[in-house]
């Protein structure tokens, strides 16, 4: 060690004036966008057993929690639908009055300066659980989902999305949805795609929330292999190709190598990558600090933190308002 005593890292350790002034990525509640569950009903508030602190409300109930998503500085919400019925076809995604339709018209008429993003996927509404429409052998049929889900897109941002968020992972999906849009007059709304979204087993307690577990198989079929990464550059070339203004990688805390890897491939210079803090990594922090063995805050802020410095420009994650009061409170 030629260098030391002389070299001593640890000089700008000694207090936190000092480590704030030379640290290389810090958290804003603006990049953040909170999860919301939104479902038929008025004064609808029901508690998700498996992740402490979320739930699915009615409208009224959702723009409440969007009012105080905006006043903790949080810069966005994503809405998920869960429909009075469903069917094969998943048909409620697109209803004019469905529980996303009208709760994006309610939350920018209560908060105009909150983004809203919305979850175009159709998982929510079939009968069967799928993010596509069925063939007779149960395996999903990706080229007659993409008018399903194109329909889905337009009905959102005619009722006001500020950005369309395609999470179902089917072939050519942002082509068709950037070609109905613009064909529908929204060729000014962006595109966030769900671009390498990984068959997880930490999507559990989301499904639950969202009500959208398949009745048979599984999504290995559509949803991206753990064990790939080359696979997810390729996957977000394509979204890209397509007409994605945005691509997400799903989830975060396990593939923090694949957000690094997104962040810094070729061509995507300046297009800005979202991670998804997934409902299973939520309910593992939450489990863990309810027993006493991890510091809920600190814990929750060096998950995120982790995410920031792998490379997100945006994170998804249910401990939106909690971390943005939290950072607010450590200021």
């Amino acid at each position: 060690m030629p260098d030391f005593p002389v070299a001593r890292p640890r000089r700008l350790r000694r207090t936190e004036a000092l480590r704030s002034i030379v640290r290389e990525h810090a958290l804003d509640p603006r990049q953040f966008v909170w999860p919301l569950f939104v479902r038929p009903g008025t004064g609808v508030r029901t508690p998700v057993g498996s992740m402490p602190g979320v739930f699915q409300t009615s409208v009224d109930e959702c723009v409440k929690d969007a009012v105080a998503a905006h006043a903790a500085g949080v810069g966005s919400v994503i809405l998920f639908g869960i429909p009075e019925a469903k069917d094969p076809e998943g048909t409620g995604a697109w209803h004019e009055h469905g529980p996303v339709q009208d709760a994006v018209r309610a939350i920018k008429r209560e908060v105009p300066g909150l983004v809203v993003m919305t979850d175009v996927c159709l998982c929510e509404y079939t009968s069967h659980g799928h993010c596509g429409i069925l063939r007779p052998d149960g395996t999903v049929d990706n080229d007659a989902t993409l008018p399903l889900l194109a329909r889905e897109a337009v009905s959102h941002a005619r009722a006001g999305a500020d950005v369309i968020a395609p999470s179902d992972m089917m072939d050519g999906r942002v082509a068709a949805i950037r070609a109905a849009l613009d064909t529908a007059g929204f060729g000014e709304t962006p595109i966030l795609a769900y671009a390498a979204k990984y068959a997880s087993a930490f999507y559990g307690p989301f499904r639950e929330a969202a009500e959208s577990t398949p009745q048979q198989g599984d999504r290995r079929g559509y949803q991206m292999d753990p064990g790939n990464g080359a696979e997810a550059i390729r996957e977000v070339a394509l979204d890209l190709a397509e007409g994605a203004d945005l691509v997400m990688v799903k989830p975060a805390g396990p593939y923090l190598d694949i957000i690094r890897r997104v962040k810094e491939m070729p061509g995507a210079a300046g297009i800005p990558v979202a991670a998804y803090q997934v409902s299973g990594e939520y309910a593992m922090l939450k489990a863990a600090a309810a027993n006493g063995w991890l510091d809920h805050d600190r814990a929750m802020l060096e998950s995120l933190l982790a995410i920031r410095r792998a490379g997100a420009d945006l994170i998804l994650t249910y401990f939106a308002v909690d971390a943005a009061r939290a950072l607010r409170g450590a200021r």
